[in-house]
């Protein structure tokens, strides 16, 4: 039986998501080829608690866990991080110096898709089309009249670097700007300022299974909110996730050709969920998320259920991946 470190909490307001994430994948990992240990990364303190609330600090010069009972050591790892440092490449990273196998996409395709700017510049790079947008860094300044008369209005303004919308505002009028900035701000030294694109919201979901790639039924996301912001993702009531979503085929395949050819040309691993506007006009691509939430209520997860994969068999093609 494989010892699998599954490492979950992370730096970033995403931290209660990833814990309860990381608790679905053990309680639902194979026991007969699996045997999960939560790693709780907060930090500098990275640790496992025992039965009886005891951390046990891991031996980061090479992913161990020191125990009563001697040493173990992990044969690989479960990323169930969303947001830094396991989304943006900084933990693969840690894991490729020490030659640590693990479930998700790489430190360089992590580090690009995390970041919302050079994503959308990468993918636009392929005719993709993607919202107008405006970066700003901390310390410029944000001109709101040179951002109205580009962009117009509504806008949204994002951290580039942030996941589950924190820190993300739709802005409709110019009085909302400054407050949006700045809630924006604190996430990321990095801002997003992005025109505002009226359609559906549909997601794309696959896993690769070593060479095959599994694209699962597509999900249409209807938020009872102006947006579908961290309160709707979490909150059942404010959001209803339709799958499979009911879109024309043609539509449907476009969606799903996309997202298989981006999978490939970002250089994903493990299972990924890609978003999108489909407009009257066009369809246009939102973002990827490489670390997406794992809870039983989680959209990939329905997905799956829905494509007929159990979460055992999902995070199972998932770990069987890191062995190939």
């Amino acid at each position: 039986m494989k010892k699998i470190a599954i490492i979950c909490g992370g730096d970033s307001g995403e931290y209660e998501i990833s814990m309860k994430s990381a608790h679905v994948v053990q309680n639902h990992l194979n026991r007969s080829k699996y045997e999960g240990y939560l790693v709780e990364m907060k930090g500098k303190e990275w640790f496992y608690k025992d039965e009886k609330g005891i951390k046990h600090f891991i031996d980061k010069n090479d992913f161990s866990l020191p125990l009563e009972t001697g040493k173990l050591k992990f044969e690989g790892v479960f990323n169930a991080i969303h947001g830094t440092p396991g989304e943006d490449g900084k933990i693969q990273g840690y894991f490729d110096l020490i030659h640590m196998p693990y479930t998700c996409c790489d430190q360089d395709t992590s580090a690009l898709t995390f970041n919302k700017h050079l994503c959308n510049k990468f993918v636009s790079s392929y005719g993709v089309q993607v919202a107008d947008s405006l970066t700003f860094f901390k310390g410029e300044t944000v001109d709101l009249d040179q951002v109205i008369g580009t962009l117009g209005l509504p806008v949204f303004v994002k951290p580039s670097r942030s996941g589950s919308s924190v820190g993300i505002s739709k802005v409709s009028d110019r009085l909302q700007f400054p407050e949006a900035v700045s809630k924006a701000f604190a996430e990321d030294n990095q801002i997003l300022v992005e025109r505002f694109i009226s359609g559906r919201e549909l997601t794309c979901g696959m896993i690769n299974k070593g060479e095959e790639l599994i694209v699962f039924p597509l999900t249409e996301i209807i938020s009872k909110k102006e947006f579908f912001d961290y309160e709707a993702k979490y909150t059942k009531t404010l959001a209803d996730e339709i799958t499979p979503a009911d879109i024309d085929l043609d539509s449907e395949q476009d969606i799903k050709t996309l997202s298989a050819f981006l999978f490939k040309q970002l250089g994903c691993k493990g299972f990924v969920r890609f978003d999108y506007i489909l407009s009257e006009e066009s369809l246009y691509f939102i973002e990827v998320n490489t670390i997406p939430g794992m809870t039983e209520e989680s959209i990939l997860p329905q997905m799956a259920a829905d494509y007929g994969m159990s979460l055992t068999k999902l995070f199972g093609i998932a770990l069987d991946n890191m062995f190939k």
